[in-house]
């Protein structure tokens, strides 16, 4: 006798229906009110900087990438909120020298979600602030161009004047969600930005536990190195175009940008 299992899926997140879902959410964009992430015991016994900045406020989408409230980073990253559909923007910068080496970091052994992980250049959330918040593709991808800007100061100490918010790049969007643990992980909508740029690192120890510039067979190398972890979106994005994007860097990329089709790899 065999037997059948049901999968629930859960519903999709609307605004009509986000505040029934996940009360913590507030349907203002930017400013209202939203509970300290030090509410309730999630967090005890991280680190206390990496709690601070659960506090921020993250956007809330709907599927089609849509702003249609906003949370406290902490809320937006349970995974029991994820597996019920909570999903967020986000943005994943990948910054090349005048070599076309690719500038990665590892996350730091202090970070809440994927530590110790080796990623991209910068990997964060546009905020619910003035600047950072776009409605509409071409105001989205400005608010994420000024987010980037801002996070390459404060992970890496990277000078505003040295990657100009018109030096980015958008490639895309990508759509997936992972678990860091039983715990904590991501559901978002990642923006895609290349830049290329020299620069000066001043890294914060307590977001970034290492850095290197790695060129496209030092990357393999990396990946066949097993006592290495890798953060499961910058996987995804190796692992579909990165090199493909990357082999263009100096031609050709033209026909990569501004791809309007969100890319979903869930």
């Amino acid at each position: 006798m065999s037997t059948t299992a049901t999968i629930t899926q859960p519903p999709a997140i609307t605004a009509e229906n986000v505040l029934r879902l996940f009360p913590e959410v507030n349907t203002s964009l930017i400013g209202g009110t939203h509970n300290s992430a030090r509410s309730g015991d999630d967090l005890e016994g991280y680190d206390e900087e990496q709690i601070r900045l659960m506090d921020e406020v993250c956007i809330v989408l709907d599927e089609d990438d849509i702003p249609i409230g906003s949370a406290s980073k902490k809320v937006c990253h349970l995974m029991e909120n994820i597996d019920q559909g909570l999903l967020h923007r986000a943005f994943s910068v990948f910054l090349f020298d005048s070599r076309n080496r690719l500038l990665l970091q590892q996350r730091a052994s202090e970070k809440i979600t994927f530590p110790d992980m080796w990623t991209n250049t910068c990997c964060s959330h546009p905020l619910g602030i003035p600047g950072e918040t776009g409605v509409g593709l071409e105001a989205s991808v400005q608010g994420v161009r000024r987010a980037a800007q801002r996070k390459l100061g404060h992970e890496l100490g990277i000078k505003a004047d040295q990657v100009p918010l018109d030096k980015f790049q958008f490639l895309t969007r990508i759509h997936y969600k992972s678990a860091s643990d039983g715990k904590w992980g991501e559901h978002e909508i990642d923006y895609i930005l290349f830049i290329k740029a020299n620069v000066d690192l001043d890294v914060n120890p307590n977001e970034v536990r290492d850095s290197r510039y790695v060129s496209q067979d030092d990357l393999k190398a990396m990946f066949n190195d097993k006592s290495l972890k890798f953060t499961p979106w910058f996987k995804l994005i190796c692992e579909s175009m990165l090199y493909e994007w990357w082999s263009h860097l100096d031609s050709g990329l033209e026909k990569y940008l501004g791809e309007t089709e969100i890319r979903r790899m869930l």
